[in-house]
C-alpha cells in the first residue's frame, strides 16, 4: 500500500503456526512493521524451568521470585525469535511482551490497541467442521478485536501458500454496512491488488470506489441459501477456483458490544475456509485503518 507502512500486532508463541502465520502475512502485506508479541501468561515459564527451580516448600517465596525473573526472560527470548522471523519475511519488526491474567485472545486484542495497530494477525491450527474449538484463541481474538483481524490456518496447502503474494483479494459482499466496511479495509490494505467483490445467493451490483477499477463483481450459488456454513463453502469455493490470496468479511459487532455470534458466516468461514481470512468489524466510528484510501 501508499503512504506509511502498515503496523501489524502479530501474535508469536514459538509454534509453526504463529510463525507460519507470519510469513504469511508478509506476502500478503510485503511493506509492514510488526510488533511480534508473546503473551505471558500463569504460571509465567515452561514446566521444565518450574521443575528445575522447585527447592522445596519452605522457600515458595524465594521460588515464586525466580518463576517470575525465569518467566519474562523465558518470554524474551520467545518474542525476540519472532521477530528474526519476521524480519527474514521482509518485515521491520520490534519484540513485544505482555504480562497478562485473561484470555489469550482477549490479550492480543489489548495489545493490538495499546499500540494502535492497523492490523491484528493470529495463527489457527485450521480445524474444521465438527473439529472447530469453540473459543480458542484465534475466536476470541475476533469476537474482541477493534481493528481488522487476519487469521492464518495451519497448514495451507502449496496452491494457496503460492497465490498469498500476487492473487486477488475476495471481499463477501451482501451491501451491508459492515460489507463496506470491509471493502474500504481491502482498498486500503491492497490497492493494487484485484479484488473480486462477492455476493452469495443475490444479484447486489456494488458501487465501484474511486481510484479502484481492478474489481469484478461475482455472484456464486451456495447449496442451501440462507444457511451460514453453505454460505462460508460457497466463499471458500469462490476463492480456490480464482486462487484468491485471502477472502475479507465483514462483521455485525455494534459500538462497544463487539458481537459475532458463533455459527454466523464469519465464524463459519473462520472455520471452514482453510484460508487466510480477515474480518473487519463495522462500528458507528470505524477505526482508522477501515477507512478506503485516496
Amino acid at each position: 500500500m501508499n503512504g506509511p507502512a502498515v503496523r501489524v500486532l502479530a501474535g508469536y508463541d514459538g509454534s509453526l503456526p504463529s510463525g507460519a502465520a507470519i510469513e504469511n502475512c508478509a506476502q500478503l502485506l510485503p511493506a509492514a512493521h510488526a510488533h511480534v508479541v508473546h503473551l505471558w501468561t500463569p504460571p509465567f515459564a515452561s514446566d521444565q524451568l518450574r521443575r528445575r527451580l522447585w527447592t522445596g516448600t519452605r522457600q515458595v517465596d524465594a521460588y515464586v521470585t525466580a518463576v517470575e525473573r525465569e518467566g519474562q526472560c523465558e518470554s524474551d527470548r520467545i518474542a525476540a525469535m519472532g521477530v528474526v522471523l519476521a524480519q527474514a519475511a521482509g518485515w521491520t519488526a520490534e519484540s513485544l511482551t505482555s504480562r497478562g491474567y485473561g484470555g489469550e485472545g482477549f490479550e492480543l486484542t489489548e495489545a493490538a490497541r495499546k499500540v494502535d495497530a492497523d492490523l491484528l494477525l493470529v495463527g489457527s491450527r485450521g480445524l474444521g467442521g465438527a473439529r472447530a474449538v469453540l473459543g480458542s484463541v484465534s475466536d476470541m481474538a475476533v469476537h474482541y478485536a477493534t481493528q481488522p483481524i487476519l487469521v492464518a490456518p495451519y497448514p495451507l496447502l502449496a496452491a494457496d501458500e503460492n497465490a498469498l503474494a500476487q492473487g486477488p483479494v475476495l471481499v463477501a459482499w451482501d451491501g451491508s454496512a459492515g460489507a463496506t466496511t470491509a471493502l474500504g479495509a481491502a482498498v486500503r490494505l491492497w490497492p493494487q491488488r484485484h479484488i473480486l467483490l462477492t455476493s452469495v445467493d443475490h444479484d447486489i451490483n456494488p458501487p465501484i470506489p474511486p481510484g479502484k477499477p481492478q474489481m469484478t463483481v461475482l455472484r456464486v450459488d451456495s447449496r442451501h441459501e440462507g444457511s451460514p456454513t453453505a454460505v462460508a463453502d460457497a466463499l471458500a469455493t469462490a476463492a480456490r477456483e480464482h486462487g484468491a490470496a485471502a477472502i475479507v468479511l465483514g462483521s455485525r459487532g455494534r459500538s462497544a458490544v463487539r458481537e459475532i455470534t458463533l455459527g454466523s458466516v464469519a465464524m463459519s468461514t473462520l472455520h471452514r475456509a482453510h484460508r487466510v481470512v480477515m474480518v473487519v468489524h463495522h462500528y458507528d466510528q470505524p477505526h482508522p485503518a477501515t477507512q478506503p484510501g485516496p
